[in-house]
């Protein structure tokens, strides 16, 4: 079976002495992805001591809104404070899909062509930008990228067994203005 990863959180700050941390969590969906024993890929940042190619999740709880984990392989605090900035990843089947049908995984997008409510071909998804708001990248057939906020205004269908997705375009977010053409 084909897998792929997804980043699923980053190691904040130390929560207590026994090791336990805070994750600035990078997932719709946390309770599917921090599970006790679940082993996580890391990617340490740059400059960073740490050492722990993986880490495996001892127990995970929500303290109010912040999420908690204690790791096997970080035992106390000194340990806790070197992990800071661990990007967290988890291993994946590739096909499978997140429990939310409004919902999709970046490398599902990515490739799907762009037309707009008529059925004009705008280009192709060749990325997103996370951030505040989601925003699709898209190739213009003549080689413009147009960012597009992903949002049911705009994005108003998401067909995955179509191969597609519809854009309410609008002059100057993947067509360009008249004056630009």
């Amino acid at each position: 079976m084909e897998t792929i990863e997804v980043v699923i959180g980053r190691i904040g700050k130390p929560h207590g002495i026994r090791g336990e941390v805070t994750v600035d969590v990078r997932s719709d969906e946390p309770d599917r992805r921090f599970n006790v024993r679940a082993r996580l890929l890391t990617e340490a940042p740059r400059g960073s001591a740490f050492a722990h190619d993986t880490l495996t999740i001892r127990r995970a709880r929500w303290h109010q809104s912040t999420l908690l984990v204690a790791f096997d392989e970080i035992p106390d605090r000194d340990a806790a404070e070197a992990a800071r900035g661990v990007v967290l990843r988890a291993t994946i089947p590739a096909d499978e899909t997140p429990e939310d049908p409004e919902e999709f995984y970046d490398h599902q997008l990515i490739g799907l062509a762009a037309y707009d409510v008529d059925g004009a071909h705008l280009g192709e998804v060749t990325g997103l930008v996370h951030g505040a708001q989601d925003l699709l990248q898209v190739r213009t057939p003549d080689g413009r990228e147009a960012l597009v906020p992903f949002v049911a205004a705009l994005v108003p269908e998401v067909d995955l067994a179509g191969g597609r997705v519809v854009i309410a375009d609008r002059p100057g977010l993947v067509t360009p203005f008249e004056d630009e053409s």
